[in-house]
């Protein structure tokens, strides 16, 4: 069959990795600049140097075998290293935390900067619907997006996938990047209370440069009272309560710039992945199964395999 899988994450690579080895035809839309979604990293030109933030996901781990084993092939081909300071059992992707996405992004066919607003069944297939949306007639189509961007997608030729995504909420969470010209007295990773609910210094993360970059993840009630507020305004208030961490003293700030992420942390529907074999609709994302990266990656591949076991 010929597949279009809408969202180019973890979790849409992985089905159309699987998809793709059974020999199927499959590609991928997203209305992202580039791989990475939740994984994504951050550059910044700042006095002839280029500064590095992993302002998504910070690491990830893997305790199911089938993920064990794609880690450990990401591990021979250079693109993830252990991160002992977030724990033993810690992964981050190297140079940056999007690079196993890149990875397979590029063993792909991707189409980035895509937006797709809904489908609309033709004959026995089905047509993408978006400003940028290819003229193709597809076989299938497969959702691998935020839950929040389900529901309109589907709502009306599979609103029994829409109705559960719409019921599984997502935690926003604001984002600082900061630079300084010395290292602060701050642990390298901190898990904290209050505005802060997270804090890393990103040069302590395997294959990155020794610039002073941290990241700081504002805890989901805080990032959902300020969710509305100019990223100005975040980044003041982020910085303050940092420096507050910090015991009242910061190093010169070299840049500063704040990221919103309306759908960071998802919700769980309790599901691993959803395919109707008569519409040939589909659904996978970790939104399904909880807000990991690992889960993200198994929901795709379980995806992938009820699609082989039932056509």
């Amino acid at each position: 069959m010929e597949f279009a899988i809408i969202g180019a994450g973890m979790s849409g690579l992985t089905c159309a990795q699987r998809l793709t080895a059974a020999g199927h035809g499959v590609r991928l839309f997203d209305k992202g600049r580039g791989p990475g979604g939740r994984m994504s990293a951050r550059r910044a030109e700042v006095d002839g140097e280029t500064l590095h933030f992993d302002h998504g996901a910070q690491f990830f781990t893997a305790h199911d075998q089938r993920f064990l084993r794609q880690v450990e092939e990401w591990e021979a081909d250079g693109v993830v290293a252990r991160w002992p300071e977030a724990g033993s059992d810690a992964w981050v992707g190297t140079p940056a935390m999007n690079a196993p996405i890149k990875a397979m992004a590029a063993k792909a066919d991707v189409q980035f900067g895509v937006r797709i607003e809904g489908i609309r069944a033709v004959g026995t297939g089905w047509r993408l619907v978006g400003p940028d949306a290819p003229r193709d007639l597809f076989d299938a189509v497969i959702s691998a997006v935020p839950a929040e961007q389900v529901a309109p997608l589907l709502a009306t030729d599979a609103p029994d996938i829409a109705a559960l995504a719409q019921a599984t909420v997502s935690d926003p969470c604001w984002t600082l990047m900061v630079a300084f010209d010395a290292q602060p007295n701050l642990p390298d990773t901190l898990r904290t209370e209050g505005a802060i609910g997270w804090m890393a210094r990103n040069a302590s993360k395997p294959g990155r440069g020794p610039a002073e970059c941290w990241v700081v993840q504002g805890s989901p009630a805080w990032s959902r009272e300020y969710l509305e507020c100019d990223k100005g305004e975040v980044a003041e208030r982020l910085l303050g309560a940092l420096g507050r961490k910090a015991g009242g003293e910061l190093p010169r700030v070299r840049h500063v710039d704040a990221h919103r992420w309306r759908y960071a942390l998802c919700g769980e529907a309790g599901e691993g992945a959803l395919w109707d074999a008569d519409t040939r609709i589909g659904a996978c994302g970790d939104w399904l199964r909880g807000p990991r990266v690992e889960n993200a990656f198994l929901s795709g591949l379980e995806l992938a395999q009820k699609v082989l076991d039932h056509g």
